[in-house]
C-alpha cells in the first residue's frame, strides 16, 4: 500500500475509487466503506481512502490505522492535515480540486452522514449532483448500527472512557490495542514475584479507562494471555507518565526491547492507590486469578 502524507500539494492520481472522512479507528461502519472501493479493483480502479488526520485522542495512530488498511486491502491512503486550505475550501472546490483534479475519482462512496468542505456543507446529496454533471460513480451508505445506535468513534470513546473494552470491539469489530518497544522499569514486579512488561502509552492515542484488565500480548509471532494496568501506578510513582504494564503469564524469556502488540480484552477493576507495597501484591494475586480465570472461560 502506498501511504502518502500530505501537508501541501497533493498526488496526481487516475482512474480511482475514493472513500473519504476521518476513518478514526476503522470500526465496522467504515469497513463497509472500504470494502467497496476494494470491490472496485476488480474495474481496474485503484482503492484510495483520503483520511482527515485528526492527530490527539485517536483510536488508531497514524501508523496503526496504515497498518490496518493496508491488511484490508487498501492502495493507497491519502492521509491529510486539518489545514487552511483544507478547513476553508468551499465544497464544490474541494469535489473539482481534489476528488476530480488530484485524486482523479471515477467512483465515490461515503456515508449517508459525510459532511466535508467550509463549514461542512458538502454533503452526499451534492456529490451525487456533481457525480451526475461530471460522469464519476456515487454510493452512499447507511449508518452500520449496534441496536438502536450508529456505530460512531463517538460512541466508541464512550465505551472506552468507562473501561468497556467488550463492547468497544463489538463496534470495532476487533480488540481494542496498543503496541510499543518494552522498555525498563522500576523492576518492582520482579522484586514482588511478577515481573512485568512496561510499554509507554502513545499520547496522541485515546486511553481507556485506568485500571486493570485481562489483556492478550503478542511477542515474536506469538499470542501469550496475562494481566495488565494501564494508568500511572500510583502507588509506587509519582510521575504520572502513562504507562501498560503487563503481567505475562507463561513467559519467562527477556522482553527488554521487543516490540509487542497489548490487546485489551476484559475490564476488573479501576486503577487504585495502596497503603503499602504488600497490600499492593495481596490485590494482584487476586488479579492474575481473575486474568487466569477469564481466559479459561474463552476456551
Amino acid at each position: 500500500m502506498e501511504y502518502l502524507k500530505i501537508e501541501g500539494e497533493f498526488p496526481k492520481l487516475a482512474n480511482c475509487a475514493v472513500t473519504m472522512g476521518k476513518f478514526d479507528g476503522i470500526h465496522r461502519g467504515h469497513r463497509k466503506l472500504v470494502e467497496k472501493i476494494r470491490e472496485r479493483k476488480t474495474l481496474g480502479e485503484q482503492a484510495v481512502l483520503f483520511a482527515i488526520d485528526a492527530s490527539s485522542n485517536m483510536i488508531l495512530t497514524s501508523q496503526e490505522r496504515a497498518s490496518l488498511l493496508e491488511k484490508l486491502g487498501v492502495d493507497v491512503l491519502v492521509e491529510c492535515q486539518l489545514n487552511d486550505r483544507i478547513r476553508h475550501m468551499k465544497a464544490e472546490n474541494f469535489i473539482k480540486e481534489i476528488l476530480m483534479g488530484d485524486l482523479g475519482a471515477s467512483y465515490v462512496v461515503v456515508g449517508e452522514d459525510n459532511r466535508f468542505g467550509f463549514e461542512r456543507k458538502g454533503t452526499p446529496r451534492l456529490l451525487m449532483e456533481f457525480g451526475e454533471k461530471y460522469g464519476f460513480d456515487v454510493e452512499i451508505l447507511s449508518k452500520e448500527m449496534d441496536g438502536h445506535r450508529k456505530i460512531s468513534s463517538t460512541y466508541i470513546r464512550e465505551a472506552l472512557k468507562v473501561g468497556n473494552v467488550e463492547l468497544a470491539e463489538k463496534l470495532l469489530g476487533y480488540r481494542y490495542r496498543t503496541e510499543g518497544v518494552v522498555e525498563h522499569g522500576q523492576k518492582l514486579g520482579r522484586t514482588l514475584g511478577f515481573p512485568t512488561l512496561n510499554v509507554a502509552w502513545k499520547p496522541e492515542k485515546a486511553a481507556p479507562r485506568f485500571g486493570v484488565y485481562a489483556c492478550r500480548v503478542k511477542m515474536d509471532g506469538t499470542w501469550y494471555c496475562g494481566i495488565g494496568n494501564l494508568g500511572i501506578k500510583p502507588t509506587v510513582t509519582d510521575a504520572k507518565r502513562i504507562l501498560t504494564e503487563v503481567y505475562v503469564f507463561d513467559y519467562k524469556g527477556d522482553a527488554y526491547g521487543k516490540y509487542v502488540e497489548i490487546e485489551f480484552c476484559a475490564f476488573e477493576r479501576p486503577e487504585s492507590r495502596f497503603a503499602s507495597l504488600e497490600e499492593l501484591k495481596t490485590q494482584v494475586d487476586r488479579d492474575i486469578l481473575f486474568g487466569m480465570e477469564y481466559f479459561r472461560a474463552q476456551q
